[in-house]
């Protein structure tokens, strides 16, 4: 299968957003790509960096323009595309959530984001109720896909759930960048860390891994800080952790990758991780912590 993965600069224009997005699905589609997927909260800067009332504004109703102009554009084209909204589900109900769009333009399924972080230019806890639909492979044409979003990229909890749901591949939208004050080589660990933690995701599971970032730097709107250089880096690991392909660290990138669908079977054989869990002695996963 080939998947399109869109690494990209946003504007603070949606509408401006949403074009180039489009422009750069149908490029995707016309080398090819059956799968697309899209960054985090594509349609506008990364708002998270300060907590502002006024920018619950931004959000919208799934379904609603996004979705509409996204499955159009995906009947049109005869691609699945991942998207990534802020979702409006409720007057003061809000969250993050992926949207999955069928190759006929139906939408096939959402994901909202179960891990919601809380840090310095990261203030999502604002803005994003913790989803509530566990994690469930969303079925489509080209096969389940197991959706989470950027934080939930951390937890192996989440991949391992995916999976047993029967899951053919894990796909992250991603925000994530450096934060100007740490030295290079601590931004280069932090980097490092959040590739390594997703490439053993694919090993613990046997499946493929496709990430995508958003890239290039935003500034703080409320200038206590230097804002948030996003480091681009969206890949694809294969079901051993082998790094597919990756996009630069610092410029817009389409990556067009040709996934071998039957490899989790072969390595899944070779490496029976599912089939020698001891199941009977993980209760206390579901403990906060164990004294």
């Amino acid at each position: 299968m080939q998947v399109a993965l869109i690494q990209t600069v946003l504007t603070p224009d949606i509408e401006t957003n949403r074009k180039l997005l489009v422009k750069e699905i149908e490029a995707a589609a016309e080398q090819g790509a059956q799968l697309i997927v899209l960054p985090e909260l594509h349609n506008t800067p990364y708002f998270c960096q300060i907590e502002d009332v006024s920018n619950f504004d931004l959000a919208e109703t799934i379904p609603g323009p996004s979705t509409n102009m996204f499955s159009y554009v995906a009947s049109r084209l005869g691609v699945v595309i991942v998207l990534s909204l802020f979702e409006k589900r409720a007057a003061g109900l809000y969250h993050n959530t992926a949207v999955v769009i069928e190759a006929d333009g139906q939408i096939a399924g959402i994901q909202r984001k179960m891990h919601i972080p809380d840090d310095p230019a990261y203030y999502e806890k604002f803005y994003f109720t913790p989803g509530d639909l566990g994690f469930r492979p969303i079925k489509t044409s080209v096969g389940n896909l197991g959706v989470q979003v950027c934080w939930d990229q951390w937890y192996p909890e989440g991949a391992r759930l995916m999976a047993l749901a029967g899951a053919d591949l894990l796909i992250y939208p991603t925000a994530i960048g450096y934060e100007s004050s740490d030295t290079r080589e601590e931004q280069e660990r932090q980097r490092g860390a959040w590739q390594t933690v997703q490439r053993g995701h694919a090993v613990a599971n046997g499946l493929h891994v496709i990430t995508v970032n958003r890239v290039g730097e935003e500034p703080d709107p409320s200038g206590q800080t230097n804002g948030i250089r996003f480091w681009g880096s969206s890949f694809v690991a294969g079901p051993q952790g082998e790094l597919i392909a990756e996009a630069p660290t610092d410029s817009p990138k389409t990556l067009i990758v040709d996934i071998d669908m039957n490899r989790t079977e072969f390595v899944r054989r070779w490496w029976p991780f599912l089939r020698d869990r001891r199941i009977d002695a993980y209760g206390e996963i579901t403990k906060r912590y164990i004294d």
